[in-house]
């Protein structure tokens, strides 16, 4: 499988080379910027220190950036299960979009195309678990919101690029705002380490401050029409449906 691509090279990357069965994770962002010209040169210039393998335009034309190979800068201090500091394991793609800074929109059916074309030419590649495909705020809850919740999460999950739980929508909403109990809430977060939100022992289990952020990164990939830090049967439901499908 070939892949029509264009070349604009980022300096910004580790110079070791990586094997191909190190790269485990795709993630997702979008570039956060007001327009895709002043994203695309923060991501070539090597004062940003920031890049990533792949960006996806506006019209849909995928740009190499950082070949696969190579450890591209994009995923910062980040987590997943036991997995630290990301970048040495994964493949980043950027989509333009101005995010929440900037009058965060849409993602274009052009790009949405491109992301499914990529994602599975990558995943077929790699041999990449679809569940080890997520977003930025997925790994960094308590710094970044990117993709975000208008990213098409549901539709990509129907082509195997990554998950979505399999709750109806009448299911959702019948429980939506209902009170959880104490055993509730902490089912809840052991359900969010099954999925990877939190080591196994983590210590930050205990500190609100970042299991705020944590919940809502859940929300925006999960539930995202409602993103409001708060713990429902709702949340609950799809977190045990997941952990059940992800174990």
């Amino acid at each position: 499988m070939s892949m029509d691509t264009i070349l604009n090279y980022s300096p910004n990357f580790n110079i070791k080379k990586r094997k191909s069965n190190q790269i485990k994770f795709i993630i997702f962002h979008y570039t956060g910027m007001k327009n895709e010209s002043e994203a695309i040169e923060r991501l070539t210039s090597i004062k940003s220190k920031v890049s990533s393998h792949y960006l996806i335009k506006y019209n849909g034309e995928i740009v190499v950036m950082v070949p696969d190979l190579y450890e591209a800068w994009h995923a910062g201090i980040s987590s997943w299960k036991n997995f630290k500091s990301l970048n040495k394991c994964s493949i980043g793609i950027e989509i333009s979009n101005p995010g929440h800074n900037f009058n965060y929109k849409k993602f274009s059916k052009k790009q949405i195309q491109s992301i499914k074309y990529l994602s599975k030419f990558l995943i077929r590649k790699y041999k990449i678990n679809k569940k080890n495909i997520l977003g930025h705020s997925d790994i960094a809850p308590d710094r970044k919101k990117d993709p975000g919740e208008k990213f098409p999460w549901e539709y990509l999950a129907k082509f195997k690029i990554g998950n979505w739980h399999s709750l109806s929508q009448k299911t959702l909403f019948k429980n939506r705002g209902k009170k959880i109990t104490l055993i509730d809430k902490k089912n809840f977060f052991i359900n969010l380490s099954k999925i990877g939100y939190l080591s196994k022992n983590s210590k930050r289990i205990r500190k609100d401050k970042f299991l705020n952020p944590i919940i809502c990164a859940f929300q925006r990939r999960f539930r995202q029409d409602l993103i409001n830090s708060k713990i429902d049967q709702e949340c609950l439901l799809i977190s045990q449906n997941l952990a059940k499908k992800l174990n």
